[in-house]
């Protein structure tokens, strides 16, 4: 299996548990604090908790259509839905539940790039992605470590916890060297 597994508790930021791969004599390669991967989906939380803080609401309406984009080089970026349908006029709500495609480029675009790849600096993503709408769709890479540190920011009630894993480092003699707390 090459899978990772990471649960922090949210509330001190504590690493219950981390699992990097099957055999560590087989592979010293930890998956799930040195394996980049796309982030994909799991990006746009953090675009609509951007939009939320920016005065949308839950119910504020985005129109689920076909767009293209084109850059300064003549490029086009023309997102789907991941459906290929389109739905219309729908909520942020709906939006999110549903993980349409459009509408989070869309909301990328209307919030400026800039401002939502602040906010995943603010959620732990040490990376510096580029302002790019594709970004809300995925297109960065992070570890599952970073993922699921940005994710307990949600139950947390919006306070993020830097994971760690030692408590204490004590040496022989019983003298504390070394504690991490919350």
């Amino acid at each position: 299996v090459k899978g990772a597994l990471v649960a922090i508790d949210n509330k001190t930021g504590q690493i219950r548990a981390m699992v990097g791969g099957w055999d560590f004599n087989r592979s010293k390669f930890n998956r799930a604090v040195q394996a980049m991967r796309q982030l994909g989906s799991t990006f746009k939380p953090i675009v609509y908790t951007t939009a939320i803080d920016r005065g949308f609401t839950p119910v504020s309406i985005i129109i689920d259509e076909p767009v293209s984009y084109t850059s300064d080089i003549g490029q086009v970026y023309a997102p789907n839905n991941y459906d290929h349908k389109f739905e219309g006029a729908i909520t942020l709500r709906r939006a999110l539940e549903d993980s349409r495609n459009i509408p989070a480029v869309k909301m990328m675009e209307t919030l400026g790039p800039k401002n939502v790849l602040g906010y995943a600096k603010r959620f732990g993503f040490p990376e510096d992605f580029p302002p790019y709408l594709a970004i809300a769709l995925g297109a960065g890479d992070a570890t599952l470590m970073e993922v699921t540190s940005a994710y307990s920011v949600f139950p947390n009630q919006g306070v993020r916890m830097k994971p760690f894993d030692i408590l204490k480092v004590m040496d022989r003699n019983g003298n504390l060297l070394e504690e991490n707390r919350s």
